[in-house]
């Protein structure tokens, strides 16, 4: 640590340097001509012309009077050349008080090495900001044709922290944003092409609903009423359907008060789609080949790669009725079991149950444990027992389920959809049984929505809704391990010292 504020120091008298000699190094402005990738591309064009290329110098190799540098912008990397005798005023002092980390823009004529690297002959050198932080050292080289990291800025926790220094020092990284960006604008092609409206619904709600989750809880001072950040959009978009609307879509930023591991920010980003006289028979198929023309829009394949396994996600997916998926990965049938028979397979099965769960739960823990992790290709979970699915419409052929899938990949749901259930005396019976787990201690039970109900009494149209995890679908497109790869920022513990949260 002292030797890290010694070199900090260091770059602060280099910074008091410049400015005696009158250097701003925060300038306001420098104009580019070319990006390092636009040279490099269009090189048989730009030999022996000028260009103005700007970026992060992260290699520096100072040969007395000359020196030969990589700088870097968003697209690549490029060398430039800096020669004493042929940089303009004082340019060459100014190189001399770099560091690695300081952003510089260069004008200068292109060319090629004799060892046929693509290059800036520098004329004229502007600082354009001086960095104080040394950057962790990567060491790398170019083996046939690919980038090989040899020294990595590998500590996760530093770079989920300092997120903007991972970028910096880890272009592989900024890659996996880049395609999550892509994944994003692919599935809104994909659901503008068929005529569904984006729209936009309070994340700020008197009521939370839509999922079973704890909620962020805030207070809005002026009215004096407790506010919930919402866990889902689903309610909202429901009432846009039982105005008129006939198929809607938001990309939202939901918020559950629960624990961060593998799969969970408490913070995450989520597609809620509703599409009117529709149920989800259709919305299975819709789902499949919209998953399976992101992946060939942003990969140019639907035959991935994810920690190993190869998956196809080409149409159609597996349909699996859950009742059969736990009979044949968990060898038990509780197809007929009450809640006291389920407690007993859970038992048997070295499950433990909590007092205040009720058989939906009980459920849901098993095929967690027993049947998730085996489903490796895309697979459609269908056909939920009627304790688990309270928004969903009871199903055609048998009451005691609903019609209601999830799709599974690489052993993970990426999402969940309904026919949704619009039987507004259904729906408030369904909320009451809700409230009933609430009394018993079940904090994630849904809350009763008496706004919502009414909005159900003025009649919705059968209706197929479906709500992606984009997080975990880039996770899977980008062949990442956990949720905190795919995500900018992750929520982490406060740092001490640092006044960030409580300490």
């Amino acid at each position: 640590m002292e030797e890290y504020h010694q070199l900090v120091a260091q770059r602060k008298q280099k910074l008091e340097k410049l400015l005696e000699m009158g250097v701003n190094p925060y300038p306001y402005y420098f104009e580019r001509t070319h990006t390092t990738r636009q040279i490099k591309e269009n090189f048989a064009d730009l030999e022996n012309n000028k260009v103005r290329v700007a970026g992060r110098l992260m290699a520096n190799r100072l040969m007395g009077k000359a020196a030969f540098c990589d700088i870097r912008d968003m697209e690549d990397r490029i060398q430039i050349f800096i020669k004493k005798n042929m940089v303009k005023d004082n340019g060459f002092e100014i190189y001399k008080l770099l560091d690695i980390g300081d952003i510089i823009g260069v004008e200068g004529t292109v060319f090629k090495t004799r060892t046929g690297e693509i290059s800036v002959l520098v004329e004229t050198l502007t600082l354009l900001s001086k960095s104080l932080r040394p950057l962790p050292v990567v060491k790398e080289k170019i083996e046939d044709g690919k980038r090989v990291v040899y020294d990595p800025f590998s500590d996760k926790e530093l770079r989920y922290r300092q997120r903007y220094v991972d970028l910096i020092v880890n272009p592989d990284v900024r890659e996996v944003f880049i395609k999550r960006s892509k994944i994003i604008t692919a599935m809104r092609e994909f659901l503008n092409e068929r005529g569904y409206l984006e729209v936009e619904t309070p994340i700020l709600q008197p009521i939370y609903g839509g999922a079973s989750a704890r909620p962020f809880v805030t207070d809005h001072n002026a009215l004096k009423m407790k506010l919930y950040l919402r866990i889902a959009n689903e309610l909202y978009l429901k009432r846009l359907i039982v105005g008129g609307f006939e198929g809607v879509y938001e990309f939202a930023k939901d918020f559950r008060n629960e624990g961060i591991d593998r799969f969970h920010n408490p913070e995450f980003t989520q597609m809620e789609l509703y599409v009117a006289y529709k149920d989800y028979y259709w919305m299975m198929e819709l789902t499949e080949h919209m998953v399976s023309y992101i992946a060939e829009k942003v990969l140019g394949t639907p035959k991935i790669v994810y920690q190993e396994q190869e998956i196809d996600l080409s149409p159609p997916w597996r349909r699996l009725p859950l009742f059969e998926g736990i009979k044949e990965f968990a060898g038990v049938d509780i197809s007929e079991a009450d809640e006291e028979a389920l407690r007993k397979i859970a038992a048997d099965l070295h499950i433990t149950v909590e007092e205040e769960w009720g058989s939906g739960k009980i459920i849901d823990e098993i095929f967690g444990e027993f049947v998730e992790p085996n489903l490796i290709q895309p697979t459609f979970v269908i056909d939920y027992p009627i304790e688990m699915s309270p928004l969903a419409k009871k199903h055609r052929n048998n009451p005691r389920l609903v019609e209601r899938f999830e799709p599974i990949i690489a052993g993970k749901e990426v999402g969940n959809a309904f026919s949704e259930l619009n039987d507004p005396i259904d729906q408030r019976q369904r909320f009451e049984a809700q409230m009933e787990l609430r009394a018993k201690g079940d904090e994630e039970a849904q809350v009763l929505d008496e706004d919502f109900l009414r909005a159900l009494e003025y009649g919705m149209p059968p209706t197929a809704g479906l709500g992606v995890g984009i997080d975990r679908l880039v996770m899977l497109l980008t062949d990442q391990y956990s949720i905190r790869d795919v995500v900018f920022f992750p929520h982490m513990r406060p740092e001490k010292g640092t006044g960030m949260g409580n300490e």
